[in-house]
């Protein structure tokens, strides 16, 4: 692995120079690497991190991918991770005029990784560096615990059977309420409290005026200014007239720090071990708790890329596309370039190109704001006819600017949903897009696989089922009996993996050093509605729905069924 050569450098910095002038918002210096695939082997396991922490799969999966390698060669041209600076990786395979185009590519992902609101949690932050640290941290522990070092990857491999129930929107609601404080002043948590949430809700429930409100106002800066901050808001708080109107206010307000703090220590699974695990908080088991926080902030740095997968490869194939084909250097490989292009977006018409789905989405908000369309006296007109004709030309600069904000505040979910049901018919129908379905021809005796809907509705709800999902579990105190850890999976419309479940509880419950508990949704379906659902593809099986509880004890579990209902699937 080493750094590009100085005469590509500079071709970059032209290319990168072109891509802030058509828009794209990229901060800071960026460092390339030309790598063999032998490196990109390598490399693939740790997600392309070069100082990611060693662990023993990763070496399992470079062996799988060298076996894969050699009955299967094949060349990946570039990857980019989202660091500071933004780094990217491109295979020494690749022709001077391809690497060109595929740093478009890359500068559309850099873009996105700096300007994208779920990824605001990493903005600022040098992940390399940090996992380099964490390496090392890890790297000691196991010279430290000598002959028992094994046991540093079963703690690994433990935290990581639940990392991807990590808080990530916890995080991001922690972020924004700190960043929201620094914007409209230092307040305390009490100030805020009381002019923002008890106030409003006296305020709708009717007994108080908005008058109340604002003479409030003018007399917390009163005694700020007479008595000083810290000395004001205690006289304010403190005042007679104050206590009489609201006596009830410092019971209010002592129940909703209790549930701050509840909510603060138990974002996810791993923090409340880290936090209220007896047997990880142990002094000789101090240890584990390091590596189960380097497995947590992994994952949450991992998280904004796995919710961004369509809108971010989108985002970079709209950029590489436009800003390569302007590009005098792809003079004379047109061919070559209509090519791999081709190859990349690829139109699956069994199966989803994240590339091309995201390209069209993007592209295809930017036409409706060029034409006026996302206006709300749009949006109110039913006639097709009109629809079509409805052209207020608004112009380029706007449709770019609608998809750049698109761009800074969507990932795939808010993507794939944005658009109002008739404009997603009208997405689907431009590009022939369909939901295929299975049937048996008796006459013939194969499967044939049909055009099953063309619905809009339906091929939306069909994209939003294969969305990255991780099951939403709650830690339930109130179930808990005495030493047990009672978890509670919200069902919503998923159910767990069965076959994952018994090794993922052995391993928290090991780190928790107590009873495990889940509790769950599993379906049943009969056997025989297989064949029926092949025969007759309009046929809607019944699934027996249960409410299962999993108890975990060492490395024994047991799973019982707590009740039983019956729903049609609709």
């Amino acid at each position: 692995m080493e750094l590009i050569d100085q005469k590509t450098k500079k071709i970059m910095e032209e290319c990168k120079a072109k891509a802030k002038e058509a828009g794209l918002n990229i901060k800071g210096e960026t460092l390339e690497y030309i790598l063999t695939n032998q490196n990109m082997l390598e490399l693939s396991p740790k997600v392309m991190i070069p100082t990611l922490y060693d662990y023993w799969v990763h070496d399992v999966e470079v062996i799988r991918d060298k076996w894969v390698y050699g009955a299967y060669p094949h060349n990946p041209y570039e990857t980019c991770i989202n660091t500071r600076p933004g780094i990217s990786f491109y295979n020494d395979n690749n022709t001077d005029w391809m690497n060109c185009m595929i740093f478009y590519h890359v500068l559309g992902h850099l873009d996105f990784f700096q300007n994208n609101i779920f990824f605001r949690n990493t903005w600022n932050d040098d992940f390399c560096g940090e996992a380099l640290a964490d390496k090392r941290l890890i790297n000691r522990i196991r010279d430290e615990l000598g002959a028992e070092r094994r046991w540093v990857d079963y703690v690994i491999e433990f935290a990581r059977g639940a990392d991807n129930l990590v808080g990530f929107y916890a995080e991001l609601e922690e972020a924004d309420k700190t960043a929201s404080g620094q914007v409209f002043g230092s307040f305390s948590e009490k100030t805020n409290f009381y002019f923002g949430e008890f106030l409003k809700q006296r305020y709708n429930n009717k007994s108080v005026e908005l008058k109340f409100y604002y003479d409030e106002i003018d007399r917390y800066n009163r005694y700020l200014k007479q008595y000083g901050e810290k000395s004001g808001e205690m006289c304010f708080f403190e005042d007679t007239d104050f206590k009489s109107t609201f006596p009830e206010f410092p019971n209010v307000f002592k129940k909703r720090q209790e549930k701050r703090d509840e909510r603060k220590k138990s974002k996810d699974i791993l923090q409340y071990l880290m936090d209220h695990s007896e047997f990880i908080n142990k002094v000789e088991n101090q240890w584990m708790k390091d590596i189960i926080g380097v497995v947590r902030r992994t994952s949450l740095y991992f998280q904004p890329q796995f919710r961004d997968k369509i809108s971010n490869e989108g985002w970079a194939s709209v950029w590489h596309e436009r800003l390569f084909m302007a590009d005098e250097r792809m003079r004379g490989h047109e061919v070559d370039f209509a090519s791999m292009n081709a190859g990349v977006l690829v139109d699956y018409k069994l199966g989803l190109n994240p590339y091309v789905l995201g390209k069209r989405l993007f592209e295809f908000i930017e036409e409706l704001a060029k034409k006026g369309k996302l206006s709300y006296d749009y949006q109110l007109i039913k006639d097709v006819d009109t629809r079509k004709r409805f052209d207020q030309r608004c112009g380029d600069a706007y449709g770019k600017t609608a998809m750049l904000k698109a761009r800074e505040n969507f990932d795939d979910f808010m993507l794939i949903n944005f658009l109002s049901d008739n404009d997603f018919q009208d997405f689907v129908i431009k590009h022939n897009l369909f939901i295929a379905g299975r049937r048996f021809n008796e006459d013939k005796m194969v499967i044939e696989v049909y055009i099953k809907s063309r619905d809009g509705k339906k091929y939306r709800k069909m994209l939003n089922d294969s969305l990255y999902h991780p099951p939403y579990i709650v830690i339930n105190h109130d179930k808990a009996k005495e030493g047990d850890l009672y978890l509670n999976h919200v069902y919503e419309g998923r159910s767990l993996y069965t076959r994952y479940i018994p090794p993922v509880l052995i391993g928290i419950a090991y780190l928790a050093g107590k009873t495990l508990k889940l509790e769950t949704t599993e379906f049943a379906k009969d056997q025989r509605e297989e064949w029926e659902l092949l025969m007759n593809p309009e046929y809607e099986p019944k699934y027996q729905k249960h409410r299962v509880l999993y108890a975990c004890q060492g490395k024994n579990v047991r799973r019982e069924v707590l009740s039983y209902d019956y729903k049609e699937e609709q």
